[in-house]
């Protein structure tokens, strides 16, 4: 990895105009729309009166693009995989806009040879008329391909504690089959979340579910579970994805609330495995 191009990398503001139709679609690839006549649903869903836009929504907006893969970077983009992704929310997200983001490398954690580099970003969206902040999102990118270059060996971002309890609640959610063609049109056209071969290739039975969608679904289960889906629940959200799912595996959610936080893994109940860790959501 070339450290000091990475850290500043030459980033330009990404000007990105959404609508109603895209937070609609948005809410979709998440997997609402389980129950069509459900209230709590459709507020994300049918642009009628208390439309709102998920608060997770963000997460998919003025992307920056895929510049790691630029070999002034020195990057193994092949090998790269999104690690951790965090959104603070410093005002409800319209239901449609435009809105500017600004991305910036914010640390390098080289981990050794052998071992891979940890890559953080940040990303902030204001609205383009009036300037006012909308989000802060936050993302760590596992470089497989870059340890030993000789870069800082911290410092590394603090993981989220689970407790040691039983889950206070338990959630089970259904996810399409179709889920990850529907998520796909919010952005993310990685043919390793549509095409077989692709995904065979890749070492997958079939394509896999997108990381950031089970993040936006982590966020509804949350309002679901403790604020009946208000959209003015969560003010911020960080988790950590730790394997692949297909879609159409049903994801178990175990929660914990502790006054305005709770924490959250989600498995596979097709494999048993955990699919999203170390879940932190602040309520607002």
């Amino acid at each position: 990895m070339n450290l000091e191009t990475v850290l500043n990398w030459p980033f330009e503001d990404i000007v990105q105009s959404y609508s109603e139709r895209d937070s609609i679609l948005y809410a979709l690839g998440v997997g609402l729309g389980t129950d069509p006549t459900d209230r709590r649903q459709l507020r994300y869903l049918y642009e009628g009166e208390g439309f709102a836009a998920l608060p997770t929504m963000p997460a998919v907006l003025c992307h920056p693009g895929m510049w790691t893969s630029d070999p002034r970077t020195g990057i193994v983009r092949a090998r790269q995989v999104h690690g951790e992704q965090g959104v603070v929310l410093h005002t409800r997200v319209p239901p449609k806009g435009c809105l500017r983001g600004r991305t910036r490398v914010t640390g390098v954690v080289d981990k050794g040879a052998g071992r891979g580099a940890l890559l953080y970003t940040e990303r902030v969206l204001h609205d383009e008329a009036t300037g006012a902040k909308v989000a802060t999102l936050s993302s760590t990118s596992f470089c497989r391909g870059n340890g030993g270059f000789g870069g800082p060996a911290g410092p590394v971002k603090r993981i989220h504690p689970l407790p040691e309890r039983l889950p206070d609640r338990v959630v089970e959610w259904p996810t399409l089959p179709q889920a990850a063609l529907i998520y796909r049109l919010s952005g993310d056209r990685n043919p390793l979340h549509a095409d077989p071969d692709y995904a065979a290739r890749a070492g997958f039975e079939k394509p896999i579910m997108h990381g950031l969608a089970t993040f936006g679904l982590a966020g509804w289960i949350a309002m679901l579970a403790y604020c009946d889906g208000s959209p003015g629940a969560i003010a911020s959200i960080d988790a950590r994805f730790s394997a692949p799912f297909s879609p159409g595996d049903t994801l178990v959610f175990e929660t914990w609330r502790d006054g305005s936080e709770v924490s959250m893994r989600a498995r596979s109940a097709a494999h048993g495995k955990t699919v999203l860790d170390n879940v932190r959501i602040g309520l607002a």
